[in-house]
């Protein structure tokens, strides 16, 4: 794949602290930015994909990365892994019967968390969908009655059906919770008898967050964390030739500014407070790494979650700029907006509200529980035509402005870092 780098220097900081700017800009540098960026969003990588050995070797490097820059690994852990076991439920062995006649198995895709056989089951609804554009809300409105569900498909929506089908066949995370299995079926007449069994495959897999720690002085036993997932889709449907979901912005850009702010901080050695660094696993299939994460945290202790998602490209506010979800919900952006005062760059609050970005991201989890946990973000998502394509390369983003982002994160979190600054806690979801 081609590769056309943004190299430019990234020098965007002016004269009230510039001491700091200096430090940040000679601390931080492009190259190296660069550098791991393209590591984590190369071809050998294959995507990143969840139980995939491209995750694996993605894993091996962060840990490389964070022993080198000389990180501690979270008490407790195995190394810098976190490592948890979720269970995979695949289906095996689908059968559909339409009035007597059996269906090919590549015009059919089951979901669901447990076998079952609907022979001679009477509460089964069928339902056949004709246009791609209302299919969605179709479905949504099928799925509310609460009954066993069968989807026919048009065969003029293949490409719907396969996507379906693509993710059944890899199975999900099993959430505890029994749900009605789905049942799609392609271009078939919609039939007057359905018999429909599916048996299932469990496998109890690792998974791990990535962890590196630098201990706090005066103030230990209070935490500041910066995250980014570092999972991404892995192989998905060909596009022009190429398979592998690189996610390079989705989140490889977000892992990076991890590790730069590690190492950032790592060379400093001026934190009162204990710093967290933490790629998290499984976002795209769950948010697992995330969740599992906060639960092994005493939220009381956490002061702020940095979570960094999606800076490769310049923010709809131009230059020098990215949004932070959930703005209104505390004052960690003002704190962080303050802390940039005489620099070029500024934080604004989320422009894309109807989007619910702030429940879309590792920052959930903490959030939830009352952490002031803000995800840093440029994608101008309504209109990313790379997000979840095999388009999202290191070829599409702009290292100067990921650099630039990342400078800025570092500036800006000086005074949380430091212990003057606690931002006001977000109110807990209720259960």
């Amino acid at each position: 794949m081609r590769t056309k780098l943004f190299v430019a220097a990234a020098i965007l900081f002016v004269a009230p602290i510039a001491g700091f700017c200096q430090d940040v800009n000679k601390l931080i540098k492009q190259d190296d930015v660069e550098r791991v960026i393209k590591t984590l969003s190369a071809d050998d990588m294959q995507g990143r994909g969840t139980f995939t050995p491209g995750i694996e070797k993605a894993a091996k490097f962060i840990e490389s990365e964070f022993k080198a820059a000389g990180l501690k690994p979270m008490e407790g852990n195995d190394g810098y892994r976190q490592t948890f076991y979720q269970t995979r439920v695949t289906p095996v062995n689908p059968k559909v019967v339409f009035d007597g006649t059996v269906v090919p198995d590549e015009k059919v895709a089951v979901n669901t968390s447990a076998a079952f056989n609907w022979k001679g089951d009477t509460s089964v609804k069928v339902i056949t969908i004709t246009d791609p554009k209302t299919y969605r809300s179709q479905m949504g409105a099928a799925m509310r009655t609460g009954k066993k569900l069968v989807v026919i498909f048009d065969a003029a929506m293949a490409d719907d059906f396969k996507r379906i089908r693509d993710r059944a066949v890899k199975g999900s995370i099993s959430s505890g919770r029994q749900t009605n299995p789905m049942v799609f079926v392609l271009g078939v007449p919609e039939p007057k008898a359905v018999e429909v069994s599916c048996e299932v495959k469990e496998e109890k897999l690792p998974l791990s967050n990535i962890v590196g720690v630098i201990p706090g002085k005066s103030k230990a036993k209070e935490y500041v964390v910066f995250g980014g997932h570092y999972d991404h889709l892995g192989i998905i449907k060909p596009m022009e030739g190429d398979s592998i979901a690189n996610g390079a912005d989705d989140d490889a850009s977000g892992t990076t500014a991890v590790i730069e702010l590690a190492k950032y901080y790592k060379k400093l050695n001026n934190n009162e407070r204990t710093l967290v660094f933490v790629a998290f696993t499984a976002e795209e299939i769950g948010g697992f790494g995330s969740r599992h994460f906060a639960s092994k945290m005493n939220p009381d202790e956490v002061i702020a979650l940095f979570n960094i998602e999606m800076i490769g490209k310049p923010a709809k506010f131009g230059e020098n700029s990215a949004f932070i979800t959930g703005f209104e919900r505390s004052d960690f952006g003002p704190i962080l907006q303050r802390n940039l005062e005489g620099t070029a760059f500024k934080f604004y609050p989320d422009p894309y509200p109807e989007q619910n970005l702030f429940y879309r991201s590792d920052n959930a989890s903490l959030a939830a529980v009352g952490v002031p946990a803000h995800t840093i973000s440029t994608d101008q998502i309504p209109t990313d035509k790379f997000y979840h394509t095999v388009k999202d390369e290191l070829a599409t983003l702009d290292v100067k402005n990921i650099t630039a982002t990342i400078r800025a994160i570092a500036l800006s979190s000086r005074s949380i870092v430091s212990g003057k600054d606690t931002p006001t806690r977000i109110p807990k979801l209720e259960n």
